[in-house]
């Protein structure tokens, strides 16, 4: 039953390649849902998931590290962090302690500023990895930042927020800081629901992490996941199984032996890495068979793209 005093709304995550935004969804609903990695562009899309208790519920918009587009996909990419900002009621930017604002992250706050005095939403910017830094180095990232937007955008963060994702100190405070910004509202989702993506997807990007953290230099970037096969069926021990296909595509042949490994080892080490996670979302036993084909330059075909995932 809803509460009196309900908050609710659409929080847009946004920030550069790296630093952290699907960490801190996933610290925040609870569940792993965003693939992470290390990498840039671990991810590609929006991602939407929800937190529900009894001062309301916030819907997350994860989107994708805001970079210069030099493919087609990147170009989809870019489009779908900006296309957030559309739907937001508040915008949660994340940023690392530094004393220096970059020509990427002068880029991000040009987005923000626009978005934010265009449409009147609250902005909280969130220095993540504070665990790295000393406590007068992260309050001198913020008043940088905060002069900056001043300058430059003619706007004040509504509120600043330390935390350290992968140690989950100041999460907490996360929350209370975004039901305080939030108006009150409906409840757009049943209280049980996490992500509006299918289960098939985040299989998909479960593998796609494995493939991000096992392979090294280029070869992540040209890599999607498709999900071919995915049904139940009841073992001869009576158990519940969940059987799996999934394809890797890659760019290169050169890139396909190393994606399967001297006698098939990397790709066993994906499928292995890849069904712990699987099993622990579905809660069943998985049996997960991965295959490796070779789509020459799909990153700038948009009909490849669209196949992939990656379409409006």
């Amino acid at each position: 039953m809803k509460e009196k005093n309900f908050k609710s709304g659409f929080v847009a995550i946004l920030g550069r390649p790296n630093v952290g935004k699907s960490t801190i969804m996933n610290h925040l609903i609870g569940m792993k849902i965003a693939a992470v990695s290390k990498r840039a562009q671990t991810t590609r899309k929006r991602i939407q998931t929800v937190y529900t208790d009894d001062r309301g519920q916030i819907i997350f918009l994860d989107t994708p590290g805001i970079n210069k587009a030099e493919t087609k996909l990147g170009e989809y990419m870019l489009e779908s962090a900006v296309d957030t900002l559309k739907t937001a009621d508040m915008i949660m930017w994340i940023i690392e302690p530094s004393d220096f604002i970059g020509t990427g992250e002068r880029y991000v706050a040009e987005l923000i500023g626009k978005a934010a005095k265009s449409a009147n939403l609250p902005v909280l910017l969130v220095v993540n990895k504070a665990d790295t830094a000393e406590e007068d180095f992260v309050k001198k990232t913020f008043d940088k930042y905060s002069e900056y937007m001043m300058e430059s955008e003619s706007m004040k963060f509504d509120k600043c927020l330390a935390v350290s994702a992968t140690e989950g100190s100041g999460l907490e405070d996360l929350k209370i800081s975004i039901f305080e910004m939030l108006p009150e509202g409906p409840m757009y989702f049943d209280e049980d629901t996490v992500t509006d993506e299918t289960e098939r997807e985040i299989v998909a990007e479960f593998v796609r992490e494995k493939c991000l953290r096992n392979l090294d230099k280029e070869i992540p970037h040209g890599i999607a996941v498709v999900v071919d096969k995915m049904h139940s069926r009841i073992s001869s021990r009576g158990e519940n199984i969940v059987d799996i296909d999934a394809t890797i595509i890659c760019e290169r042949e050169a890139h396909k032996g190393i994606i399967i490994g001297k006698k098939g080892a990397m790709l066993r080490k994906i499928g292995s890495e890849s069904r712990r996670d699987i099993e622990d979302m579905l809660e069943e036993k998985v049996n997960l068979k991965l295959w490796v084909k070779v789509r020459p330059g799909w990153r700038d075909k948009k009909n490849f793209m669209s196949e992939y995932g990656y379409k409006k």
